[in-house]
């Protein structure tokens, strides 16, 4: 059942995983092998390359990723920072290890050819390298293996690949996802490995066969070829026009970019690229400005603190027409029609909490605070509508700094007791199955936060039918829909993609 359902685009993101770790490869290669070889030559520039390349390698790899979103000219979001942090991390091996195989050959043996009259690249090419060749493509297969592994963070700023079921399964907590990311990537670096290692063993073991070998090399070189431009072919065959759909890291995300998505694809003739995991606000926000996504659904109360700085409103309809004004004049972004339901903020304790200490409210709620060890996500730590007003408006006083993670994992957490107040959306639909409450904010202090899609205006110019399509779901979502639907795919694990074709059914589109 689940690979009827995921196969296909199982086998899709193999294909984009192989495509990635295949140019980076190639351009790591390029740039590593001869960069190893000119610090063989050069021994005074050999130490701050090498170390260069291992502070790269130091890095997290997730820290790269967001580093290089941030760099214009590498386009934001998508496969090409994905490709130049792959490529940085599979320098190292490259480098290192052509470095020391050029350096280990005898030094007799570079005498005597020196002796023949053979010149210094007579002598690299001819003795050196294939001397040094199994050392230098253990590198290669080094490399190769870490760019496996490295690819699947790739998903994180919508590059693609097999990381796209990691990071939806922990979104989601369905760990049937995050296998059907993690066993196909680990069957391709096993794959690899193979390989290379076979290729490593025949270099160093059959060398005297030169000629059958190097029928065998290239039969080899032949079918990988093969089965890569397949590949491409395959992931980026022409097709019908395609727009991208965007979406943040968590579950209600997923299924709003897939309502959008499957909406759009039944009324028009434009092809969905579904790009759900482009991590926070901000993210999102800068790929749709550069047109790299269409489009995406956002929250009013965040557009108008998060991305536009200002402070919170309580009027639903200022905030609405505001942020509408302003990502008009701003960002060149265009607010389409309210999808209806309001997503605010929910301060959540455990329910054997609530009913123990008799508390209903956030101001209730404050004098046990320092007694709570708090958990938020990254994001609404450093938001104005986030945790320093929060604080200050309940006058909360935290003993310990609260825990920092990801919205998928703040249930789990909940229910393990290694938080005791955490900040979700009221529309979550683990609410109820966990036993949790959700605390009042009496002070009103979180401005509203209802559903608007936002989309790049220059790709509604290219595709007009597309305003009239994502209008029709203006006002048809309720708050108990949204939570419905949450709990089906947090709870019931039921696939995203059903989720949102049921509900789209439901209202007869």
């Amino acid at each position: 059942m689940f690979f009827t359902q995921y196969g296909p685009e199982i086998l899709l993101r193999m294909g984009e995983h192989l495509i990635l770790v295949a140019i980076a490869m190639t351009v790591a290669t390029s740039i590593g092998i001869p960069l190893g070889i000119l610090i063989a030559r050069q021994p005074k520039i050999a130490q701050p390359i090498l170390v260069v390349a291992n502070a790269i390698q130091t890095i997290p790899s997730l820290a790269i990723f967001g580093f290089l979103i941030s760099v214009p000219f590498l386009g934001g979001i998508g496969t090409t920072p994905a490709i130049v942090a792959l490529i940085l991390y599979a320098l190292l091996p490259l480098i290192r290890n052509t470095y020391i195989g050029i350096n280990s050959v005898d030094p007799a043996i570079r005498e005597a050819g020196i002796g023949m009259g053979m010149t210094d690249r007579e002598l690299l090419l001819q003795v050196e390298i294939p001397l040094a060749l199994g050392v230098i493509l253990a590198g290669v297969r080094v490399a190769t293996v870490i760019c496996v592994g490295v690819a699947t963070i790739a998903a994180a700023i919508g590059g693609g690949g097999l990381g796209v079921f990691i990071f939806r399964g922990i979104a989601t907590v369905n760990n049937q996802l995050i296998l059907a990311g993690a066993i196909p990537a680990a069957l391709i670096a096993l794959g690899a490995d193979f390989f290379l290692g076979w290729l490593e063993k025949q270099l160093t073991q059959h060398r005297e066969r030169k000629e059958n070998f190097g029928r065998q090399i290239a039969v080899a070189s032949g079918i990988l070829l093969v089965i890569i431009l397949g590949l491409v072919v395959l992931v980026y065959r022409p097709t019908a026009p395609t727009i991208v759909i965007g979406g943040k890291n968590f579950t209600e995300q997923y299924i709003l970019g897939e309502i959008l998505a499957q909406h759009i694809e039944s009324r028009t003739k434009l092809k969905v690229d579904r790009r759900f995991n482009l991590g926070g606000t901000y993210i999102v926000h800068e790929a749709v400005k550069a047109g790299k996504i269409a489009g995406y659904v956002e929250y009013t109360g965040t557009a108008l603190t998060a991305i536009l700085k200002q402070e919170p409103i309580k009027n639903p309809e200022l905030v609405y027409q505001k942020v509408k004004q302003e990502y008009d004049q701003k960002f060149k972004l265009e607010v389409m029609k309210r999808l209806g339901f309001n997503s605010t903020y929910a301060m959540i304790i455990r329910g054997e909490d609530a009913r123990r200490l008799k508390i209903k409210t956030l101001s209730e709620a404050a004098k046990y605070t320092p007694q709570w060890q708090a958990g938020f996500w990254y994001e609404f730590l450093e938001r104005k509508d986030g945790y320093e007003g929060l604080i200050k408006t309940y006058g909360f006083k935290f003993t310990k700094p609260p825990k920092q993670m990801e919205l998928g994992l703040m249930y789990q957490a909940l229910k393990e007791k290694q938080v005791d107040f955490v900040a979700a959306n009221a529309t979550d639909g683990l609410i109820p199955v966990l036993d949790l409450v959700v605390l009042e904010d009496d002070k009103k202090y979180f401005p509203p936060y209802e559903a608007i899609p936002v989309f790049n205006q220059e790709i509604l110019k290219k595709y007009p039918e597309l305003r009239e399509v994502i209008n029709e779901l203006a006002g048809l979502i309720t708050t108990e829909e949204m939570q419905k639907m949450n709990y089906q795919v947090d709870n019931q694990s039921r696939p995203v993609e059903e989720v949102a074709r049921a509900w789209l059914k439901s209202k007869k589109l």
